[in-house]
């Protein structure tokens, strides 16, 4: 696919996916979601990336939709994508159930304002780092509508559920300071170290970890977050020891340390990714 409204770049094992609207502080279209979702399929098919880091181009991270429909924005659906009983799939979900189902650590460097599905993308992104200057909103109330982009399922699990409803009804666009008070994002940082601290961050994954150890620790993390008993983590965690303890992954980090070396580890995502999950199905949409 020809990227129109994206940038897309693979540098020392990092994928950088930059919304690229600036004109329009990066309004969320169905262009930008295919685009968004495609390179996203890439960079799973591809085993030289290792972690993600999306961001924005210009002084905006995503200012939501895009609202150059005037009224009937909204009155269509999310996208052409239609449930069985022909209802429209919202876009946004499209895109964040993507970005859930990466097999690579995803990291949200958010350079200026994220409001709307501009900030309900990023929360299931494992990390969420902003610059100073950025602001949030969850504005969907003052629109008219309701929270998109699976962020009923997700905003709660990331903030807790008082913080997310008193975002989500109030639709206040707020400082990046309450974001971080809010623990909506990790860090702050000034506008010109926001990219070089979340490719530190990147690179201190990409360089020191198993990518198999590391994709099967992200599907944990977020699968477990559903389940209804810690025992059913402790099952998925003996099946994952007993895989991952066989392998030439993990004869190298042992080894490595003990040798005081850098580790090479020699498996990859895409044929070596061992299934601790059976008879886990992803949710059908109906």
């Amino acid at each position: 696919m020809d990227y129109t409204q994206i940038l897309y770049d693979v540098a020392d094992h990092i994928a950088t996916i930059t919304m690229n609207r600036p004109e329009a502080l990066n309004a969320f279209t169905g262009t930008m979601m295919n685009e968004m979702i495609d390179a996203f399929d890439r960079i799973d098919a591809d085993d030289d990336v290792r972690a993600v880091i999306v961001t924005g181009a210009g002084r905006g991270f995503c200012a939501g939709a895009d609202l150059s429909s005037g009224g009937d924005t909204f009155s269509r659906g999310g996208s052409d994508v239609q449930t069985d009983a022909g209802v429209p799939r919202d876009g946004g979900g499209l895109l964040s159930l993507r970005i859930y189902a990466c097999k690579k650590p995803v990291i949200g460097a958010i350079n200026g304002p994220a409001v709307g599905v501009g900030v309900t993308m990023t929360l299931p992104m494992d990390i969420r780092m902003a610059s100073e200057s950025a602001r949030f909103g969850f504005v969907f109330a003052r629109r008219g509508i309701v929270p998109e982009a699976c962020s009923s399922y997700f905003l709660p699990r990331v903030v807790g559920i008082s913080q997310a409803a008193e975002w989500c009804y109030t639709g206040r666009v707020f400082p990046a300071s309450e974001a971080l008070s809010g623990r909506l994002v990790r860090s702050l940082h000034a506008p010109d170290e926001l990219l070089p601290a979340a490719r530190a961050l990147a690179a201190e994954i990409a360089e020191n970890a198993s990518p198999v150890s590391v994709a099967l620790t992200r599907q944990m993390l977020w699968r477990m977050l559903g389940a209804d008993h810690p025992m059913e983590a402790h099952k998925v965690d003996s099946r994952g020891i007993l895989e991952r303890g066989r392998s030439a992954d993990s004869k190298e980090g042992v080894v490595s340390f003990l040798e005081k070396r850098p580790a090479v580890f020699p498996l990859k995502v895409s044929t070596d990714l061992p299934d601790i999950f059976p008879g886990y199905v992803e949710r059908a949409f109906s």
